[in-house]
């Protein structure tokens, strides 16, 4: 039996007591690979069980849970989110919008459940390359925690292009419509605005992390009032004009906008919820500045998927009801150029439709720095483990506001980048949407999928938050095949006639980014990363020993 002394001097060994069962729980961390033994995270502190899991603590610890749950009911923004898709949701008309909503927020529930278990096991920033490099076979877990890395990257970035765009759609249609038309809305001044806009969040990000964290609640009173105000105002003008469509229409109305079968062009039509009840891993990347993280994350994780499933429900139901005369046609090419403004000024007129559409382009911006700052952490904790280029130069955190400044800079950036789509023309542009999804589910596959193979099933042991082991196996199950399948549809064309037009670029530009992601892995990213590694002082750089495992906890606990 080694002792105690040696034992401390090799690995970071946390003891706590139990008060129901008087039992130790142990976690063993090293450089290489996390060790749970035994892990009551309810009864650990958050700073501890970071330490445990192999890091400092770097950030400051500023978010409750109300402000957890904020951030992903931030970017997802309910109102905004469906204002930039629903036309894509008509795209079986009203069946497609109302009923494609709500069968994907039932798998897109299952998807939190898995990652709210996944995120009470073991908290940190970068979790889902985290997950993945602890979960996955030894002589897999390093380029597929590396692929997962850069893959959520790619995701949260693309989900900042993507409502970014948005908001410059809204914007020039509100514009558009205060001109009474008398305004060409261009590829190059969607740029402008969208550029503009991207700028203005690096700098707005930047600020420290308690006024972020201040920013989600801000965030929750903006989306509640102008969802509450479209509920209310929306129907009273549509009563004043030609009445409201009738539930046969609302939840029965087929009408295909493709040319695509009707089954596919209804399944199509599930994106909206996809795209926007979406970044809820966002709450995972705020895990190390999360008050009481283990049991913060994953309330806010499905708390959020939970209001914006049923409550977006409500809006696209709203939606349908006031859709002037039933006209799908003249929505899905909506003359103010956006299909929520149209329906919007059809039944509110001129002046409502351009306040309404500047108080949704405000809650979409404020959605697009609740996104970077997500993206900030995802980027900063892959660059501490050294899996992004420049990671010497990205990972550093600014001592004074205790932020990741050059991570912020560095995604702001990048999306710029991204977002010369829009310069294409607007197939190209609707790709940022579509390319967030496929991205984003890939990461949150992964690790979910490991765990419910013989080798990561045994590594697991549950955090705060678990539905048992055969519970949580039939979730995983229920997530990984709705996201193989999710990742497939993504990535298909918007019509069986393929053009530069309809063509989805998702397929060229996220298979690309894999297989650059890999090219650069095994031409020089093998090199510098080696998965998740330890930044604690004076660490031990062996690998922990086999034996230690096996240590009696009773005699450890005296012996402490």
């Amino acid at each position: 039996m080694p002792n105690l002394k040696a034992v401390k001097s090799t690995v970071s060994l946390h003891t706590v007591r139990s008060k129901a069962g008087d039992h130790v729980h142990q976690v063993l961390s090293n450089r290489s690979e996390l060790r749970v033994l035994s892990v009551d995270a309810g009864k650990v502190g958050d700073e501890d069980l970071l330490a445990d899991i192999g890091y400092k603590q770097e950030l400051n610890r500023s978010y409750s849970t109300i402000q957890i749950f904020g951030i992903a009911f931030s970017i997802m923004g309910l109102l905004p989110s469906i204002a930039s898709t629903i036309g894509s949701g008509l795209d079986y008309g009203a069946v497609g919008l109302t009923w494609g909503w709500f069968c994907s927020g039932f798998f897109i529930l299952s998807i939190g459940v898995s990652m709210s278990i996944l995120s009470s096991a073991i908290p940190t920033s970068g979790g889902l390359y985290y997950w993945t490099n602890y979960y996955a076979p030894d002589n897999m877990k390093v380029i597929l925690s590396f692929l997962i890395g850069c893959s959520n990257s790619m995701g949260l970035i693309s989900g900042f292009c993507s409502i970014n765009y948005g908001f410059a759609s809204e914007i020039a249609s509100a514009v558009y419509i205060s001109k009474d038309g008398d305004f060409d809305i261009t590829n190059p001044i969607l740029y402008g605005i969208f550029a503009a806009c991207c700028v203005s969040h690096i700098a707005l990000c930047c600020a420290t992390s308690k006024h972020t964290a201040y920013l989600q609640s801000f965030s929750i009173y903006i989306n509640v009032f102008i969802i509450v105000l479209f509920i209310i105002a929306v129907p009273i003008g549509a009563s004043k004009k030609n009445g409201f469509n009738d539930s046969s229409f609302i939840f029965g109305n087929t009408t295909n906008e493709t040319n695509w079968t009707a089954g596919w062009s209804f399944m199509l039509s599930w994106m909206p919820a996809i795209w926007t009840i979406g970044a809820f891993d966002s709450c995972v990347h705020m895990s190390e500045e999360a008050k009481n993280a283990t049991r913060g994350v994953p309330i806010g994780i499905i708390g959020s998927i939970t209001v914006c499933w049923v409550i977006g429900w409500i809006i696209c139901i709203v939606a349908c009801a006031c859709m002037q005369n039933g006209d799908v046609d003249a929505v899905v090419s909506p003359t103010t150029g956006q299909s929520m403004a149209q329906i919007i000024y059809d039944c509110l007129g001129k002046e409502w439709a351009v306040a309404f559409m500047s108080l949704i382009a405000f809650a979409q911006y404020v959605m697009g720095a609740s996104i970077l700052t997500a993206a900030s952490r995802q980027i900063w904790a892959f660059a501490r483990d050294d899996g992004l280029p420049f990671h010497s130069y990205v990972k550093v955190i600014n001592p004074t506001l205790k932020v990741p400044l050059r991570a912020t800079i560095f995604g702001g950036l990048f999306g710029l980048i991204i977002g010369l789509l829009i310069l294409i023309d607007e197939t190209a542009a609707s790709a940022l949407f579509s390319l967030a999804v496929a991205s984003n589910y890939l990461s949150w596959g992964m690790p979910v999928f490991l765990v419910l193979l013989p080798h990561g099933s045994k590594k697991f042991k549950p955090g705060y938050f678990t539905l048992g082991k055969v519970g949580n196996t039939i979730v995983h199950c229920i997530t990984v095949v709705w996201i193989v399948y999710v990742i497939i549809m993504s990535m298909f064309p918007s019509s069986k006639t393929v053009d530069k037009e309809t063509m989805n670029y998702t397929v060229v530009i996220n298979v690309g980014v894999w297989i650059l992601a890999l090219v650069y892995y095994f031409v020089y990213g093998y090199k510098v990363f080696s998965g998740p590694k330890s930044n604690l002082e004076g660490e031990h750089d062996g690998s922990v020993d086999e034996d230690l495992v096996n240590i009696d906890a009773q005699l450890l606990e005296d012996k402490s």
